[in-house]
């Protein structure tokens, strides 16, 4: 049992969603959508997600802050609000002594839906079944956040010593030796080969590991 807060970066809107439970039996604890004013200053607009994603990572204590991860285009102006979003998500990690770890859209999907490449409606349509809601989630941030944490809760190779090790090709590892070709890392064989397929992406922080400054003189 645990709880994880899963992040959408975003600079409009931010999805945050508070799951409990396990990956087998996940459940919906909160979530919200951050929305910012575009008449607002930039600086004002990180402030209210900031200030936000603290909040309810004080308010729950989760085992760990999820987050998808922003690829930034070739022209380099797609996403930047999104990054410094994913750069405050460690930050408020750092301070709260709670684990960040961030997940590529791909294998978000693959948890989700088993495909890699499955679209909006498809994730919304799977959050709402696995979480035994009521109506699909609305609008498609407050999805996507409840869809990382899901991810997450799917994933036991987090619990791990190293959780920066690849999750996928660990678990596809361990069925090799012991023989069991049911599952890897206790997900289903067809998971385990969809979020293979999605490729690597994991990457955690633990806060305790961080190198301790200095004092100053």
């Amino acid at each position: 049992m645990g709880v994880v807060i899963g992040i959408d970066p975003g600079l409009s809107r931010c999805g945050i969603a508070v799951l409990g439970g396990t990956g087998a039996r996940p459940h919906l604890v909160a979530s919200d959508v951050i929305r910012t004013h575009a008449d607002d200053s930039h600086s004002e607009r990180l402030a209210v997600i900031h200030a936000g994603i603290q909040s309810m990572a004080r308010q729950y204590r989760p085992n760990a802050l999820a987050v998808e991860r922003i690829f930034i285009n070739k022209q380099g102006n797609t996403g930047i609000g999104a990054v410094q979003v994913v750069g405050f998500v460690h930050l408020i990690g750092a301070d709260l002594s709670i684990p960040v770890v961030e997940y590529t859209p791909s294998q978000v999907k693959a948890a989700v839906t088993g495909s890699g490449d499955a679209d909006k409606a498809a994730v919304q349509m799977m959050v709402q079944k696995t979480l035994g809601l009521p109506a699909r989630p609305t609008p498609a941030d407050r999805a996507d956040a409840m869809a990382v944490a899901i991810c997450h809760l799917g994933i036991p190779a987090f619990r791990q010593r190293d959780p920066r090790l690849n999750p996928h090709r660990d678990a596809h590892l361990r069925s090799r030796v012991s023989g069991d070709t049911r599952s890897s890392g206790g997900m289903s064989a067809r998971l385990a080969k969809a979020m293979e397929t999605a490729g690597p992406g994991l990457a955690a922080i633990h806060p305790s590991r961080l190198p301790q400054q200095k004092d100053q003189p």
